[in-house]
């Protein structure tokens, strides 16, 4: 078999287990029949060859095995390790936590007798779907999962080969099964996204007429209309909120899945004969909508790449945007360090004709400490220095992410402070905050906005009482807002200084019994529902963080239900925070055109973290040198 990906067929099923949709490639299949039997007859004494299934299993067939799977295992994903519930074949009797997205069934034909096993089926879940995805492997690949299936032992030895890891690492069509089933989540759930590039809202040269016809979107690709995207917030350096444009070339779906003939187009024109060659549904969406004109054909002396399945055509223009994700945890406390991190990738747009390469330094690199680097497959790094590192590459259609990294934010936290919550009664607490925003950030580094949510899960809010140093406060059931700055109020070249005192109170507590005779903590308000009898591990774990129970209990210890925390969102324009950083004027482009270079970044919140320092919290012990 080939070293690349074949995918013999996929199903999607809903909650109610299911087939809402399947689709079988028969070639692919052949050569799955043709291996099976070169198998065969080259091992005529091992008796797990009668356990291959030689055919795809019917929609019926694969529904029933799935529901017994998903009994048998106790959740859909299943345990991931043995645990006394399993059974010998199983995938949790591997003994290996891959086995929650890399699964097995178990298939009991039509013409009955013994089950045979189909194995490997990518699982993702998206939504109410359940999507599987069934890679070509060879026989003897599924027989060695076959055998691991029934040793005795559990765990993975160290220096054994015989383990589902090292044979995944034998099969690279389980990596693009995944794209595949994750491009297929995506579609089917409404939720193609592409990298956001930001493009500056002052006109061109064209002006007016110009920004409104073709400097938005995808236009100008042998002068047919394209979708435009809505405005959002620039990131202009300057101290007012300007109105900027996000270029896309993906059709906005919205929530509403696609319909299956769409699925199916989707399909056939990025996967034909199952072999996936381009999951992007931006450039099938292109391609279905312009074709492929005769005028568009590249020079003969330039072979025209996959990725790139038509010429663009009209005004050039070259967009770059950098978009960090700050993590923290601040904890205030002596004992444990608070915690900072920033994830960064920078998202290109190429609006050029021809097949040009790009090329500019990178600089920041000393600066920004970073960690971890990646580059598109389409960039070469021929040069790499101290602090800066040239980048060239050809870029492809549409939006794509040129480079993913990790880095340390050397300027200190945006937002630092600390965050206390005592109960003062057993249904009211009195709360304190106390936040410095954007200390030592100098212009053209922006504030946007800055809320801080107070999350209470397990209880629900009746009322609150507190006056902020500024900003508004709202709440609904089971949380406080306290929005600091609004749209409209950014902070820029300074820092700013922000107190709420306050008290919470919620509904009272009552003790109810629960079916298997302990007892759990509601609010007074919800009804306990007994009916549920199913075995769901799912469900359990989730019955089990709503009770109050040590952390040490809970499937993931650090789950943040189970203890008090406040959770930071905001959104800084103007330059990254990392130093990581392009300069306009130093990009180069082969063959030489007259092209406006434009470059954005911005930086956004993602798990910004204040524990309660008069509570519980997670923490990881750091290694003493």
């Amino acid at each position: 078999m080939p070293g690349g990906c074949s995918i013999r067929a996929l199903w999607i099923l809903n909650n109610f287990d299911a087939v809402v949709f399947s689709r079988r490639f028969p070639v692919v299949e052949r050569q799955w029949r043709e291996a099976c039997k070169t198998e065969n007859e080259s091992c005529i004494e091992d008796p797990i060859k009668y356990n291959v299934l030689p055919l795809v299993p019917t929609d019926s067939e694969l529904a029933s095995a799935f529901a017994e799977r998903k009994r048998r295992e106790g959740s859909v994903r299943g345990f991931g390790v043995r645990v006394s519930q399993s059974t010998e074949g199983s995938d949790s009797w591997v003994d290996d936590p891959i086995t929650r997205h890399v699964i097995g069934l178990y298939i009991d034909t039509e013409e009955g007798g013994e089950n045979h096993l189909l194995w490997p089926l990518i699982l993702h879940v998206k939504g109410p779907y359940c999507i599987l995805v069934l890679p070509q492997v060879e026989p003897m690949h599924l027989k060695a999962y076959a055998r691991l299936c029934k040793k005795s032992d559990c765990g993975n030895a160290v220096g054994v080969d015989d383990s589902v890891s090292s044979l995944l690492l034998d099969l690279p069509s389980i990596t693009g099964a995944f794209m595949v089933a994750h491009a297929i989540g995506d579609i089917i759930t409404g939720d193609v996204v592409e990298p956001e590039v930001v493009v500056s809202a002052s006109p061109s040269v064209g002006g007016l007429l110009d920004s409104l016809t073709g400097s938005i979107g995808i236009s100008g690709i042998s002068s047919r209309a394209k979708p435009v995207a809505a405005p959002v917030a620039s990131t202009a350096p300057s101290g007012a909120a300007a109105v900027g444009t996000v270029a896309s070339d993906a059709p906005k779906l919205g929530s509403r899945p696609l319909e299956k003939d769409a699925l199916r187009s989707f399909i056939s024109s990025a996967m034909p004969f199952g072999t996936p060659v381009d999951l992007s549904y931006s450039n099938i969406f292109a391609i279905k909508v312009n074709g492929f004109p005769s005028s568009e054909l590249p020079p003969q002396d330039l072979k025209q790449p996959a990725w790139k399945p038509y010429m663009y055509k009209g005004k050039q223009r070259l967009l770059f945007t950098i978009h960090e994700t700050v993590h923290a945890a601040m904890y205030d406390r002596d004992e444990i360090p608070d915690s900072l991190s920033v994830s960064g990738q920078i998202n290109c747009r190429a609006e050029l004709e021809g097949m040009p390469d790009v090329s500019f330094p990178l600089t920041g690199l000393n600066s920004a400490h970073v960690e971890v680097l990646s580059f598109h497959p389409s960039a070469q790094v021929p040069e790499q220095g101290v602090d800066k590192q040239a980048v060239m590459f050809s870029p492809p259609l549409g939006n794509f992410v040129l480079m993913r990294y990790q880095a340390i934010c050397g300027l200190g936290p945006p937002v630092k402070g600390f965050y206390q919550l005592s109960m003062v009664s057993e249904d009211e607490g009195a709360f304190l905050f106390k936040l410095c925003l954007m200390e030592s950030y100098k212009a053209p580094l922006t504030m946007e906005f800055c809320n801080v949510t107070m999350l209470f899960p397990r209880r629900r809010v009746v009322s609150f009482d507190g006056t902020p140093s500024i900003g508004t406060v709202s709440n609904n059931e089971h949380s406080v807002e306290w929005k600091i700055m609004t749209s409209g109020r950014a902070l820029t070249g300074r820092s700013l200084e922000a107190t709420f005192p306050g008290t919470v109170k919620f509904a009272p507590w009552q003790t109810q019994r629960s079916s298997s005779g302990g007892t759990v903590d509601e609010d007074s308000d919800i009804e306990t529902d007994n009916t549920n009898n199913v075995v769901n591990i799912e469900e359990f774990l989730m019955e089990k963080m709503n009770m109050d129970l040590p952390p040490v209990d809970l499937e993931e210890p650090f789950c943040w239900q189970a203890y008090n925390y406040a959770k930071v969102s905001f959104k800084i324009i103007g330059a990254s925070i990392s130093g990581m950083s392009i300069d306009p004027k130093s990009v180069s482009i082969y063959p030489a055109v007259k092209a406006p270079v434009e470059f954005s970044a911005q930086v956004t919140s993602g798990d910004y973290i204040l524990w309660n320092t008069l509570g519980k919290c997670p923490s990881v012990a750091t290694a003493k040198t």
